[in-house]
């Protein structure tokens, strides 16, 4: 039997035995998980309050997700456009398609075709009455999802580490926060703000969801930078782990 020299023994065993690296792009994908499961609640919401005005034809494409019956304030009416020109047949089918929204977006987002099926799902729920005002925000998320999953396989695009260590250590608080505030938003369109104008509420409810469309953008850039550390991390233990 010919002699296996103890070096090649010993890096079998450790590229056999050696854990599975952490994805680099877990900041990134934790983002669109997290933002992509509050968007679908935004579209439950629309499909919640059309199932409310009952089994009625729409009466065109464009829509008030909250029927005049149901509306809690004066610009509460959530607009919306729709192909099923049915409000309960629109409603159920925003509201499956915000369901189906979360199994993709923590199961499927990794998978070959995980970033088209993303958009895909979001386009369809906003044509079936799932709303409007969320359009920018899950294209935001759709785009950065693809562009930085591109950009981390470029070991050419660099961050400082002073510029790279101040925005990873941001990324936390920027993904809760835009989370937040566009729940905020959400709600806020949907039962006003008791003992304010109409106008101030709408002001505070537009607000409230700018803001939460900012800190979308940097939570994308923080996390880019936090995967980028890890990234980093990861390529100096495996050179330490080489030259054992």
């Amino acid at each position: 039997m010919p002699a296996v020299s103890q070096a090649s023994t010993s890096g079998a065993f450790t590229s056999a035995n050696r854990a599975p690296a952490r994805p680099h792009d877990h900041a990134t994908w934790l983002n669109t998980v997290v933002l992509g499961i509050v968007f679908a609640v935004a579209g439950f919401h629309h499909g919640f309050f059309e199932t409310l005005q009952g089994n009625t034809p729409t009466n065109g494409w464009g829509i008030a997700s909250i029927g005049e019956a149901q509306r809690m304030w004066e610009h509460g009416s959530d607009a919306a456009v729709t192909v099923i020109h049915n409000f309960l047949a629109t409603g159920i089918a925003a509201m499956a398609l915000s369901v189906a929204v979360v199994p993709w977006c923590l199961f499927g987002l990794r998978t070959r075709h995980g970033r088209t099926g993303f958009l895909l799902l979001f386009v369809a729920l906003t044509a079936v009455g799932g709303g409007i005002g969320f359009v920018l925000f899950y294209l935001t998320a759709w785009a950065y999802a693809v562009w930085l999953n591109r950009l981390l396989r470029d070991r050419r695009r660099m961050m400082r580490p002073p510029t790279r260590a101040a925005l990873a250590a941001m990324w936390p608080a920027a993904l809760a926060l835009s989370a937040f505030l566009f729940i905020v938003g959400l709600e806020i369109s949907v039962f006003g703000l008791p003992g304010l104008e109409p106008d101030t509420v709408l002001a505070v409810c537009w607000s409230a969801l700018l803001a939460a469309l900012v800190l979308e953008h940097l939570a994308y850039v923080a996390g880019f930078a936090r995967d980028r550390a890890a990234f980093h991390a990861g390529r100096a233990a495996e050179a330490v782990g080489e030259r054992r």
